[in-house]
């Protein structure tokens, strides 16, 4: 049975790219009906491949649209506008006045630039919520600003710990892009239950790199108190042996996430090293023990080690890739990986809720304004 949460609900995506269609999808996965609207070229994302640039014509369905684009807006309705055009215009007027929640990615002052800002649509619809997700928001320095989710973490302090001593690191998947999701959605979802109390629209202004910073409450708090450390030197960032990715003989690699020190004996005592166990709090950055302990898991290929540590009360997992994710047992048994219809890899709502699942999303379907409006009508 579909998620039922938000039935009724009809959202006006005017996002691009990935943060703001992935916000649309998990409104779409609760239930709600997502009117995705863009420029009669469509949206930019039909054409580009994220993991490698500008589309290969010959990845694509159809030839021209990006399997991603199909992936990341599955379970929408799309329509497209030409917004500067009086008829136009007129259809995306009537489109606010009917919906509940409007979602835009642009910069700072574009829709206001464009004619359809808050002001305008809350004129339209004065219980509308409107959510404009951006990189630095609508106010500070940095407004108007270009940048992209490598951006918004470098000027938030996240990257600053991303990677070991040796350099820094890239970070996958996009988390400012997937924070910035997140949280417009949380805060449409807590606007709508307060018009549900009061019938009063909201204005939400969510930056992509607050959402990141809001995540970096430790990392300040250490460095307020003089307990900052350097890049891969903290516990939770590579300087703890007991907190670490290793490399096993066959280049496959193993985590240990063994903090409690009954997990941490656990897996001395079952890899044959006792004398590990009283130096779990040696002082940091443990150079020696990192170093004995990635030797000792260099010995043998990882089967080796996920045998021996099989039913062991401790915290490893091996490193799991692309290829193999889907297939194993854990993802299986949460059935949150799904055949797109279109060719592509679905990964679902990752919420069961009294026997709701999102289930395959179907393929984003191409309708026009008109037929839109006519169906609301009769709704």
């Amino acid at each position: 049975m579909a998620f039922s949460f938000l039935s009724g609900i009809r959202v006006l995506d005017l996002s691009q790219y990935l943060p703001g269609p992935l916000a649309a999808q998990v409104l779409a996965d609760l239930g709600a009906e997502v009117v995705k609207i863009e420029p009669p070229a469509g949206d930019p994302q039909r054409h580009l491949d994220p993991t490698a640039g500008p589309l290969d014509p010959d990845v694509a369905e159809g030839g021209d649209t990006s399997p991603f684009y199909h992936v990341l807006n599955a379970g929408k309705t799309v329509t497209r506008l030409d917004l500067k055009s009086d008829a136009g215009w007129a259809q995306f007027q009537a489109l606010v006045q009917g919906a509940d929640v409007l979602l835009e990615s642009y910069r700072p002052g574009v829709m206001d630039r464009l004619g359809f800002g808050y002001d305008v649509a809350k004129d339209l619809n004065p219980g509308l919520i409107y959510c404009a997700l951006t990189g630095y928001g609508q106010t500070g320095p940095l407004r108007l600003a270009a940048g992209h989710d490598l951006n918004y973490m470098a000027a938030t302090g996240a990257l600053s710990q991303a990677g070991s001593a040796a350099g820094p690191a890239m970070a996958w998947p996009p988390m400012a892009d997937c924070a910035g999701a997140v949280m417009s959605a949380l805060a449409i979802l807590g606007a709508l239950v307060r018009r549900g109390r009061d019938g009063q629209g909201a204005f939400l202004d969510v930056a992509m790199s607050d959402c990141v910073l809001s995540w970096q409450a430790i990392g300040l708090t250490a460095e307020k108190f003089g307990l900052g450390k350097a890049r891969g030197a903290a516990l939770l960032t590579g300087g703890a042996a007991c907190y670490r990715v290793y490399a096993c003989a066959d280049g496959r690699e193993l985590t240990l996430g063994n903090l409690e020190p009954r997990f941490w004996e656990n897996f001395c005592r079952a890899v044959n090293r006792d004398d590990w166990v009283p130096r779990q709090w040696e002082g940091l950055p443990q150079a020696d023990l990192i170093a004995e302990v990635a030797g000792h898991l260099a010995g043998q290929p990882l089967d080796h080690w996920l045998a021996l540590l099989d039913g062991v009360d401790t915290c490893v997992q091996p490193v799991a890739d692309y290829a193999g994710v889907a297939d194993r047992p854990q993802v299986k048994a949460r059935g949150l990986v799904a055949d797109d219809p279109l060719g592509g890899v679905q990964v679902l709502l990752p919420i069961l809720a009294d026997g709701m699942t999102t289930g395959t999303r179907a393929p984003l379907a191409l309708r026009t304004a008109e037929q839109i409006l006519q169906n609301w009508e009769k709704t």
